[in-house]
């Protein structure tokens, strides 16, 4: 048996080494793109930076199959479906061998052993409850990895949204840095020419000092999410990711998304991780409930005693029930059960908060982009004539620029409502995943 100990020693796997550095890739080229590995079949039929920049399907895609947490959680999962065939597994019958050697060799005598083979019943009792409460904690755990893989791929977006909006901020207050920069420069010059007043000159030096204010605080924030996203890609902090330079902003089919609620606990997988993990706690109610009962450990029994005589026979080890009777197991797993009920019930009215929130932000945020962009279209034709009257100074500086910064100020609010209304979509779809009723963002 020692023998034997030692050769199953010897069949351990060997152990892989641990790298010696980071893991990370350096090149979005470099990332390998296998669709088989893809959870979501939008995902696996979207054709992959088909223009060479990447649209948010693309970078929902490198987040899935190269997320450094998500790999984590996979391994995790390999863990629990381990578990799970360990759980499956009967438990091993007992095998016990005793030797007795009499102090003196006499006739008539000789050594005695005894051989004793016994199984635990309660373990047997409790095994198809241990073994379908594996199984379903198995479940829970895939169905969680899927929900995290929904996460992921929900950052990833909204990652992917504030960058492409935030350099589309950028250019809009490059432009009109150039514009202010230009104007100071050639009031400053008329003013070094006495051909103006100083206070004609204070406006656009004001306005400049604004805008490099508002580039400043953007490029810090720009460079926050750029790192964010590399990260999250599981790509080095440097490295270039080719984003596209504009994001349609669809329409949503508000009632198909409502219609979809009902059949949410069917589709949602933290949803039906919960109940997974509902049912495998039920299991082990009732494996403790089994427990209840007197432990049985039946044994049967050959031996020989030192006088040659052979016997044979069999062995019942029996526990009584008397002051512990598994209660406080019992009532440990009951209540376990209720809690795991609540967050299931908990889960489902947050879900549809959420979703009509979302839907009520939307009509408000669509109203509003409306209500900018007819001012937006005011302000530019207002401003066409003010440059037209500045030249010619019919205007004072002053008005000019308070006329050139509210036209800036719309413009960035648009950006942002544009930002808002995209990250509630990307929001919106993480709840109720994959559907017609919200086009995919491009």
């Amino acid at each position: 048996m020692l023998a034997l100990a030692a050769s199953l020693a010897g069949c351990a796997d060997t152990m892989p080494p641990l790298p010696t550095g980071h893991t990370l890739v350096g090149s979005v080229a470099d990332l390998r793109v296998d669709r088989s590995q893809l959870p979501f079949p939008e995902l696996a039929e979207h054709p992959f930076a088909a223009d060479g920049a990447l649209d948010l399907d693309d970078i929902a895609t490198l987040a899935v199959l190269n997320n450094p947490d998500l790999k984590v959680a996979r391994a995790d999962a390999g863990v629990t479906h381990a578990q799970a065939f360990a759980a499956g597994l009967l438990p091993d019958p007992q095998l016990q061998l005793t030797r007795d050697f009499p102090d003196r060799q006499e006739a008539g005598t000789t050594n005695a052993f005894n051989l004793n083979l016994s199984e635990d019943l309660n373990a047997l009792l409790r095994h198809p409850h241990d073994k379908r409460a594996a199984e379903l904690d198995a479940r829970k755990t895939d169905l969680n990895l899927l929900w995290q893989e929904w996460q992921v791929v929900a950052k990833a977006r909204t990652l992917g949204v504030k960058l492409v909006q935030e350099q589309r901020l950028q250019r809009v207050l490059q432009e009109n840095r150039r514009l202010f920069a230009d104007r100071y420069q050639r009031t400053e010059q008329a003013l070094e020419r006495r051909l103006l007043a100083i206070d004609a000159v204070t406006p656009h030096l004001t306005a400049l000092q604004d805008v490099d204010k508002q580039l400043r605080d953007l490029e810090r924030q720009v460079n926050t999410d750029a790192h964010d996203l590399n990260a999250l890609l599981g790509l080095l902090p440097d490295t270039p990711v080719p984003l596209r330079a504009q994001l349609a902003v669809p329409d949503i089919d508000e009632s198909a998304v409502l219609a979809l609620l009902p059949d949410l606990p069917a589709r949602r997988p933290d949803l039906i991780a919960l109940q997974a993990g509902y049912q495998a706690e039920d299991q082990r109610v009732r494996a403790a409930l089994a427990s209840r009962f007197p432990t049985f450990n039946v044994g049967f029994t050959r031996a020989r005693d030192t006088s040659g005589v052979y016997t044979h026979g069999f062995g019942v080890t029996l526990s009584l029930p008397l002051f512990n009777g598994n209660r406080g197991n019992i009532a440990i797993e009951e209540a376990t059960r209720e809690k795991l009920r609540r967050d299931y019930e908990s889960r489902l009215d947050t879900m549809q908060s959420d979703v009509h929130r979302i839907l009520s932000e939307q009509r408000i945020n669509a109203r509003q982009l409306r209500e900018v962009k007819e001012g937006i279209a005011s302000l530019s034709t207002a401003a066409a004539d003010a440059d037209a009257a500045f030249r010619a100074r019919a205007i004072d500086a002053l008005a000019y620029v308070t006329l050139r910064a509210s036209l800036l100020s719309k413009q960035v609010e648009e950006i942002n409502l544009e930002q808002s209304i995209l990250e509630q979509r990307v929001a919106l779809q993480a709840l109720i995943g994959p559907t017609t009723a919200i086009p995919a963002l491009k």
